[in-house]
């Protein structure tokens, strides 16, 4: 289980989310496909996730124009999602993503996301204790 922080693509959405699919935002499949004949990058549905859709890449969204490209094909964005869900399917792992929203993905993310960073933290712990069966 991956519990993290992600920022919102979309006006007015807030709160945690299970994800049910995670795609990749900023890696160029197309050219290494051309260049290996093999593809990298597709898609990945998680297995008992939700109906939300999780972008992720190497870049902190940060930019109205970014932001709204982005939008166009997932809900959220974070930066982690899609390399553990491709090393789970790889090894045959199960894997549920869970990220609460803690910025706009916008102008000001970043001071967004430092001030809001501990109180999602606490927000995914209540979480996880209220739905992650205790093994002793």
């Amino acid at each position: 289980m991956n519990l993290g922080t992600a920022g919102a693509l979309r006006p007015g959405l807030t709160g945690t989310h299970v994800v049910g699919t995670v795609v990749q935002h900023d890696f160029d499949g197309r050219l290494l496909a051309m260049l290996t004949g093999e593809s990298y990058g597709a898609p990945l549905t998680l297995p008992d996730g939700g109906d939300v859709v999780l972008a992720t890449g190497d870049t902190f969204i940060s930019d109205e124009v970014a932001r709204a490209r982005l939008a166009e094909q997932a809900a959220l964005v974070d930066m982690e999602g899609y390399a553990l869900a491709h090393v789970a399917a790889v090894t045959g792992v199960p894997l549920r993503l869970v990220k609460h929203v803690s910025d706009e993905a916008g102008e000001g993310a970043a001071r967004t996301w430092r001030e809001s960073v501990a109180g999602c933290a606490r927000v995914l712990a209540d979480w996880a204790a209220a739905n992650v069966p205790y093994r002793s």
